[in-house]
């Protein structure tokens, strides 16, 4: 039954994120927003709800190991593999924006989790915890990236870098529809996917932790691997680049943010290695974009054997 729910979680999830992708898309190309902006914005946080709902959920049933891996697993997936797999599929362009504020951004983001996971360090407490005054912080930073990025849609270096965004082929009645039901997928996804996940962790014996980084991270991730990978092979470098560094920055700073407010959170099982990778891929990232503003094959291949020699590391860590 467990596998069953898991198949039927990821089915429910990734379901959910493409109709809610689809309909909040066509939604925001009615106000003829930009692709970077639709993919730092609109298809991140559409992507990015499959790891929020399935971290809250996992939060509300103290599965708190699951809850955090699944954050950290998921940016360190999305900024390695899933990067690494849309430059194998066709070279990503960075534009000027994301070279100088957007990666910027994300590696703040990395870094604000990296601080708040050190209260052993900074504060001389007995374990790390994310904390709601914490959470605070996340989202007021959150805002501040929301406004940021707004405040761009329609700045001259964005639009001349990516497509004015065309019509909606959609109806609003056909949008709303695909909103509402990819909510609803998303969400009963979400739950399933986080009870099987976490009855096959206690059968199998694996902690949580490696559930959460592996498992989980990966199954909420396939969203932005199937979007980027898509966009990448269709030339639209601005929703390839714009989705994963919309969508970390959705992570760390939103679905954090949300569930700190909710419960503080153990980032006990969160180990150094996994916060040093954090940073260290977006800071690898970031030199990549730097070579002739453009990440090639061989760069997205480097980028896939770095997470890779994480995983093997991570599995036979625990």
């Amino acid at each position: 039954m467990s596998y069953l729910l898991l198949i039927v979680g990821i089915v429910l999830v990734l379901w959910g994120a493409d109709k809610l992708t689809d309909g909040a898309t066509a939604l925001a190309r009615r106000f003829q927003v930009s692709d970077l902006v639709i993919g730092l914005t609109v298809v991140a946080f559409g992507t990015s709800l499959p790891e929020f709902v399935t971290s809250f959920t996992a939060v509300l049933h103290h599965y708190e190991a699951i809850s955090m891996g699944n954050i950290v697993g998921s940016n360190i997936f999305n900024t390695l593999l899933i990067v690494g797999a849309s430059a194998l599929t066709y070279p990503i362009w960075v534009s000027r924006s994301s070279l100088s504020k957007d990666i910027p951004f994300a590696l703040l983001a990395s870094m604000a989790l990296l601080v708040l996971c050190q209260d052993t360090v900074f504060a001389g407490a007995e374990k790390q915890v994310i904390t709601m005054g914490d959470g605070l912080i996340l989202l007021l930073f959150f805002a501040i990236f929301m406004y940021y990025t707004f405040s761009i849609a329609r700045s001259t270096d964005t639009n001349s870098e990516s497509e004015t965004a065309s019509a909606p082929a959609y109806g609003m009645w056909r949008i709303a529809a695909y909103i509402v039901l990819g909510l609803a997928g998303l969400i009963f996804g979400g739950n399933f996917f986080v009870e099987a996940a976490s009855d096959l962790a206690r059968s199998w014996g694996v902690s949580e932790h490696i559930i959460g980084l592996t498992i989980v991270a990966g199954g909420t991730s396939l969203p932005e691997l199937a979007t980027s990978i898509v966009a990448a092979r269709k030339g639209n470098s601005a929703i390839a680049i714009g989705n994963v560094i919309g969508s970390n920055i959705f992570n760390i700073f939103f679905v954090v943010g949300v569930c700190a407010l909710v419960s503080p959170i153990s980032a006990a099982s969160i180990t150094p290695v996994d916060l040093l990778l954090l940073v260290g891929s977006i800071l690898l990232l970031w030199g990549f974009a730097f070579t002739n503003r453009k990440i090639s094959r061989w760069e997205g291949f480097s980028l896939i054997l770095v997470y890779l020699l994480y995983l093997a590391n991570s599995i036979f860590a625990f």
